[in-house]
């Protein structure tokens, strides 16, 4: 089990970075708006494959914010890019 998690944490390790990466570097807004689900995304896949590994549903209320954080993230910079949007027409 010890290994299984340590290669899910490199795994995902990597991954985080390259987003965060995406995050610091990225051209436009969208881009950074894409990255920044994507690392919420994978913050979800290590806590659910923790919880599913050591057999517990301690994390759930963690990944339950997690998600409507994401979504409501997602949500005010569609807003925010479509208002800006339509003020440059």
């Amino acid at each position: 089990m010890t290994v299984l998690l340590i290669a899910i944490y490199i795994v995902f390790g990597a991954a985080a970075l390259v987003t965060l990466f995406r995050i610091v570097a990225g051209p436009s807004i969208l881009d950074r708006a894409v990255a920044s689900d994507v690392l919420l995304t994978l913050v979800m896949c290590v806590l659910g494959a923790e919880m599913a590994i050591n057999h517990h549903t301690r994390t759930l209320p963690v990944l339950l914010i997690i998600a409507a954080v994401g979504v409501f993230g997602s949500i005010s910079i569609a807003r925010f890019v479509a208002r800006k949007d339509n003020v440059d027409r």
